[in-house]
């Protein structure tokens, strides 16, 4: 059961499998229909430098039969250009301090690292078993794996209790996407479930050398004529066993001071 959360964390920032697909933009292939939704705030942004920002995702994955999803075996989520991801002087925290804790005392071992939190419901599928839900909370920490910067998703469910950690790498982002967070998910895993919905803001502000700082911040950079306008604000991808991909992006508008 571990291992079956583990994946539910995974997951998380992208997709709600199940019933409770989330409002926003959908894409199928053949069988398979996976959706995105989210935003930030503040809408109005500086045209010629980054703001603070709050984001907020949800969205979804399902089958448009109802039936059993396929392996996922990788999450990539890219994020805006014009948006900012910097973790300079924010606390770290470690897979280790994690492991086997519960929400009370992972807040207690990393909350200076904590850059997000939700919630998820997950149906999941066990063989031999009927299938049986999930509720989970998450949190997001800023961590670090082999020198490289992640983010730390820990999971925990109360019925029955179950608790992962897994990490999302940062890495820089192609296109009009400048940062992507990547997840490689191994058959390792163990069963694979199925989503209901979730939620997962991220936000952080804090300081540094005595200087305020963002853990997320955005523009709006618009030419000087126009005040407000539309621009790529996520793409989520999934890599299906097998090397099959699906993706969705959304596209969100600011306004710019």
């Amino acid at each position: 059961m571990r291992r079956a959360l583990g994946v539910l964390a995974v997951l998380v920032l992208l997709g709600a499998l199940g019933a409770g697909l989330a409002r926003g933009e959908r894409s199928q292939r053949g069988n398979l229909i996976v959706s995105l939704d989210g935003g930030f705030s503040p809408l109005k942004l500086p045209r010629d430098r980054t703001a603070p920002v709050a984001v907020h995702l949800e969205g979804g994955l399902t089958t448009a039969d109802k039936s059993l999803l396929p392996r996922v075996t990788r999450i990539e989520l890219g994020l805006p250009g014009q948006g900012v991801l910097s973790t300079r002087g924010l606390p770290t925290c470690s897979r280790r301090r994690l492991g086997n804790t519960k929400p009370p005392e992972a807040l207690a071992a990393c909350r200076p690292a904590l850059v997000g939190h939700g919630r998820l419901e997950a149906q999941v599928v066990v063989p031999n078993q009927h299938p049986f839900t999930i509720r989970a909370r998450l949190l997001a920490f800023n961590g670090r794996v082999g020198g490289r910067r992640v983010i730390l998703l820990h999971s925990y469910a109360t019925n029955p209790p179950t608790v992962a950690v897994l990490p999302f790498l940062i890495r820089p982002g192609s296109g009009r996407f400048g940062t992507a967070l990547v997840a490689d998910l191994p058959a390792a895993l163990g069963p694979w479930p199925h989503f209901a919905h979730f939620k997962m803001p991220l936000s952080r502000r804090y300081a540094y050398r005595g200087q305020p700082r963002s853990y997320l911040s955005a523009s709006c950079p618009l030419p000087p004529r126009l005040t407000g306008g539309f621009f790529s604000f996520a793409k989520a991808n999934l890599t299906l066993v097998g090397g099959r991909t699906i993706g969705v992006g959304i596209a969100r508008g600011c306004r710019a001071r």
